[in-house]
């Protein structure tokens, strides 16, 4: 099977100019077929409060009322979305930039109301691989925003890292496929306060071992969630950690595998 690389880039390097240059040349010197995904949440968060709408978080996650909708989609889909593929187009990377709504290729479900009614927030139903795959195959770098859609019309805000690792798993019944989130950590630390305490590799075991020593906590817990739901369904191997990783000489970052 050929090799497809998908690669998370986290918010911080979105909002560092200077990161995000350095991040799009690593990607447009990535061998082989590549996805690119990122959020924008800091930018969205910024640009609401200029237009006077607070910004609404529960446990992390953002509350997506109608008018943080609106914001997200001229944030996430509009100003983030083409700076990044216009830059890609620079360093001749033919990126198309993308909503899951595009060639329908990521459906959702409006997330239920439990404890909290998140809004118009997408649980990630479903994944059309052969459409993104159709753009692959015409040699376009697809670039995916945080958004999906109902398939009735209704945009949703989704979880980057949720939609990284779902697009994962329906691309693994083309492909070789790899996941790399790129944040600014060297990866999974033992030591939060120790920047070089990477633990190298993790599979089932040594998961459950962080989760009960607590050293798996917080935000990294989904993102964990995400990685063995991907591993379980198809992806053959996940990688975290800072942009370094995808150049050939470091090796000090997480790899995650069953």
């Amino acid at each position: 099977m050929e090799k497809l690389s998908i690669v998370k880039i986290g918010g911080n390097i979105i909002e560092d100019e200077t990161s995000l240059d350095t991040f799009l040349k690593l990607f447009s010197n990535l061998e082989g077929k590549k996805i690119l995904v990122h959020g924008g949440g800091k930018r969205a968060t910024h640009i609401a409060s200029k237009l006077g709408i607070i910004s609404k978080m529960i446990n992390g996650r953002r509350i997506t009322d109608a008018d943080t909708l609106e914001v997200i989609t001229m944030v996430y889909g509009g100003l983030v979305n083409k700076n990044v593929v216009a830059k890609l187009q620079g360093l001749n990377t033919n990126a198309i930039g993308l909503t899951g709504a595009d060639v329908n290729s990521i459906t959702s479900d409006k997330r239920p109301v439990k404890e909290v009614d998140f809004g118009f927030v997408g649980d990630v139903k479903q994944v059309a691989h052969e459409a993104i795959d159709k753009l692959i195959q015409a040699h376009f770098t697809p670039v995916f925003c945080a958004i999906t859609h109902d398939g009735n019309g209704q945009l949703l805000n989704t979880n980057a890292d949720t939609i990284t690792s779902q697009v994962a798993v329906g691309m693994s019944k083309l492909y070789d496929t790899s996941i790399y989130y790129c944040f600014e950590l060297n990866g999974v630390l033992e030591d939060i306060n120790d920047k070089n305490s990477v633990v190298k590799h993790i599979d089932s075991n040594i998961y459950k071992d962080l989760l009960k020593k607590g050293i798996i906590a917080d935000g990294m817990l989904p993102k964990l969630e995400n990685c063995f739901d991907a591993l379980n369904n198809g992806v053959k191997n996940i990688n975290m950690g800072n942009l370094s990783m995808l150049t050939k000489e470091n090796n000090n970052f997480t790899k995650i595998t069953l």
